[in-house]
């Protein structure tokens, strides 16, 4: 400092009595604060103007706390300047709050962008607004209740988090959050859902946990799949969030087991999948353009083969996993056989294919050849499958709304024919055909 011809400081800070106290002159940069619309042009003002008086002779530009903490510096540093570091704010914060080891620091005005690790120290937590965001950002990840230390320059103390917007604050406030052990966590991330399972899976965890192989839960997967679809249905939110953990759970547990294989890991499955989603989307993270949901579709089916070196459509068609629904199945190959070429479905095509198929099945009904019935009925399926696509409409799901109209319809109707004191097997075809228009009325949504 008492070699450089001019030392600049960012601001006026409680730190800079300790230049006083030495006799060192100082300039301090705190007009360019009102030229800034934001922190990130801040930055890029101050550093700016450094270079610009660093052309008139040697500057040395202080700041508060690590040169690493402060975004200008940065960027100096990147230009060729040379630094002299200092003790942190996140380090000296941290030695207050009697944290040692290893620990993450981030600026609050850079929180927000960051993959968050615990402990945590927040430095650079200089207003209230600030403070009120940071709070709601790490409740998200911790919780409410989750213990910090709360310090403002010399004064420290142990607060919960959602005190964390009650101080009072300074350039010199920081926040740490202790890490807590996992039987003590009110929140979890997606490390905590893995470490779980793998205690679980571990020689003195769950017996049933490890006795488990991916074909004895198999099954589970479907299950769960189905589970979460139906909450979808439902509307229901809190029942849809606990159906997607299933879920989850289910594909981390078939991760797991291979991982003990030495198969795969959990890492390996993340950038697979993070991959996909980058090398599919080449309109998004590419070169591609897509107008609309059609072109977008478009896009990803033609990567989609390429990845899966694809080289013709019938190994699009082939590549349908048997384990589907026959429905769902019937409607994924009709949609990749369109694509290969054959006609597209219409409404005029399926009138004049399915009065075809019907004759077919009418001809085998009264050979009473029961192989051939079973063949061409599954021909009268397959149009109607023709039939949902032309009509824009999904073919499962239509037959599952169905299902569940039917059900409902049934129920409505036992209930008016015992509510007259009858046996539901005991009707005549025109007292059911009467409960039965009394049971659609009542159920029409």
């Amino acid at each position: 400092m008492r070699a450089a011809q001019k030392v600049l400081v960012r601001n006026e800070s409680p730190v800079c009595e300790g230049l006083r106290e030495a006799g060192i002159a100082y300039e301090t940069l705190d007009y360019v604060y009102g030229k800034s619309r934001n922190f990130d042009t801040l930055a890029k003002n101050l550093a700016a103007e450094v270079k610009r008086r660093a052309k008139d002779g040697d500057v040395c530009y202080c700041v508060e706390g690590g040169v690493s903490e402060d975004r200008a510096a940065r960027i100096l540093l990147g230009g060729g300047a040379s630094a002299v570091e200092g003790v942190t704010k996140a380090a000296y914060a941290a030695a207050k709050a009697g944290l040692f080891g290893a620990y993450q620091a981030v600026s609050a005005y850079e929180l927000a962008e960051r993959r968050l690790a615990f402990p945590l120290v927040v430095y650079d937590l200089d207003d209230r607004c600030l403070a009120g965001d940071v709070k709601l950002l790490l409740s998200e990840a911790c919780g409410d209740e989750a213990p910090c230390y709360f310090l403002d320059g010399e004064e420290g103390k142990r607060i919960a988090l959602f005190e964390a917007d009650r101080q009072t604050y300074s350039p010199r406030s920081a926040l740490v959050v202790y890490e807590l052990p996992l039987l003590e966590k009110k929140r979890f991330g997606f490390d905590d859902v893995v470490a779980v399972l793998r205690r679980l899976r571990a020689p003195d965890g769950c017996p049933w946990d490890r006795a488990q192989t991916h074909e004895s839960i198999r099954i589970n997967a479907i299950e769960e799949a189905y589970e979460l679809v139906d909450a979808i249905d439902l509307k229901d939110p809190e029942k849809m969030c606990e159906e997607a953990g299933d879920v989850l759970m289910q594909a981390l547990f078939h991760t797991l087991i291979e991982e003990e294989s030495g198969n795969f890991t959990v890492g390996d499955v993340l950038t697979g999948l993070c991959e996909k989603l980058i090398t599919r989307h080449t309109h998004v993270f590419g070169q591609d353009k897509a107008t609309g949901a059609e072109g977008a579709l478009s896009v990803w089916e033609k990567n989609k083969m390429t990845e899966k070196h694809q080289t013709t459509f019938s190994d699009a068609v082939n590549d349908v996993p048997e384990c589907f629904p026959a429905l769902l199945r019937a409607q994924k190959i009709a949609k990749r056989v369109e694509k290969g070429g054959w006609d597209a479905a219409t409404l005029e095509n399926f009138e004049r294919k399915f009065r075809e198929e019907y004759a077919e099945l009418l001809g085998a009904y009264r050979s009473g050849d029961k192989a051939q019935i079973a063949e061409e009925l599954g021909d009268v399926l397959f149009c109607t499958v023709e039939l949902a696509r032309a009509a824009g409409a999904d073919a499962e799901m239509a037959l599952l709304d169905t299902v569940k109209k039917m059900q409902r319809r049934y129920t409505a109707y036992e209930a008016l024919v015992r509510a007259d004191g009858k046996d539901p097997l005991a009707l005549g075809k025109e007292e059911k055909d009467r409960y039965y228009e009394r049971a659609k009325r009542d159920t029409r949504a």
